[in-house]
């Protein structure tokens, strides 16, 4: 996801080189993260595939074992790995197994994007991405990922003058704060696909959009949506927020702020996982911020 350690690399999915150790090494994992998802005492690995590839497949269809399959090829023969570390990725994991099929939402499209959606068989992962021509270049090789492109109105330079914003804007308070058609808080994500606002996510992964210059649009938007989302949360159980790249300031900041250090259950690496209960299963209803 967060591009800009790779920028370089963009057309990754055409990487087709000869496997090095760390490929092979991938491949094996790969094979057993499938393999976790299977039940005890199955064993119809092959024999599902050998079913699935004597079945006509149409265009655009694509099975949760295909997708598994081609993304242990990818990652196989690519020289490219996803941002995020072995134990940063092993912590969203560790949730997906106990809570797919789910809605995982991820902001960022990128080196892991076949990887998270691989990992939700039968569920819902779609990708939210600021560059509408990263976009289709992905979709091209990629067809079976659900991204969409969208705008941001923030910028990072201005994360700052946004804290004092929400802190005074009463469209913004956590008792009042709503997403969509909320052009009133600056913090708050308008202009998005309806299916960002009309799905109830379980996992939300923020690893984008950019936050490493001061015109790139930051992720103090994102972390706020997210701990808007968590809180008008309507089903069962918590929703699990993951934020990578916490070693920055702003990231650090705004996770402090929205998403609060009492939900943190779990740190590794630069990522925080947050489990945020909704509104109505807090403990505290004090109004005065969303901490």
């Amino acid at each position: 996801m967060s591009r800009e350690d790779n920028v370089m690399n963009r057309h990754y999915f055409a990487d087709g080189r000869k496997l090095s150790l760390v490929a092979i090494a991938g491949l094996i994992a790969g094979v057993i993260l499938i393999l976790s998802f299977r039940k005890p005492g199955d064993y119809s690995l092959l024999c599902s595939l050998a079913k699935f590839r004597a079945q006509p497949i149409h265009e655009g269809e694509f099975s949760d074992m295909e997708t598994q399959l081609q993304a242990i090829v990818h990652y196989a023969t690519s020289k490219i790995v996803p941002q995020q570390n072995y134990g940063e990725i092993s912590i969203t994991f560790d949730v997906l197994k106990k809570r797919a099929p789910c809605n995982f939402l991820v902001f960022g499209l990128g080196y892991d994007s076949l990887m998270w959606n691989s990992l939700n068989p039968h569920g819902k992962t779609t990708f939210i991405e600021e560059d509408p021509k990263w976009v289709e270049i992905v979709l091209k090789t990629a067809p079976e990922l659900h991204a969409y492109p969208v705008k941001y109105r923030t910028e990072l330079k201005e994360a700052d003058d946004l804290l004092s914003h929400y802190r005074s804007e009463p469209s913004c308070f956590p008792s009042k704060a709503y997403l969509r058609g909320n052009d009133q808080c600056r913090l708050a994500l308008t202009g998005f696909p309806d299916e960002f606002y009309d799905t109830e996510w379980d996992l939300i992964m923020i690893d984008a959009p950019r936050g490493y210059f001061p015109e790139a649009p930051g992720r103090m938007a994102a972390i706020f949506s997210a701990a808007v989302m968590a809180r008008n949360r309507k089903g069962s159980g918590v929703t699990h927020v993951f934020l990578h790249d916490i070693d920055r300031r702003v990231e650090k900041l705004f996770a402090n702020e929205f998403l609060c250090k009492k939900y943190l259950v779990k740190a590794f690496g630069r990522l925080w996982h947050f489990e945020i209960p909704s509104a109505v299963n807090m403990t505290t209803h004090d109004g005065s911020g969303f901490c």
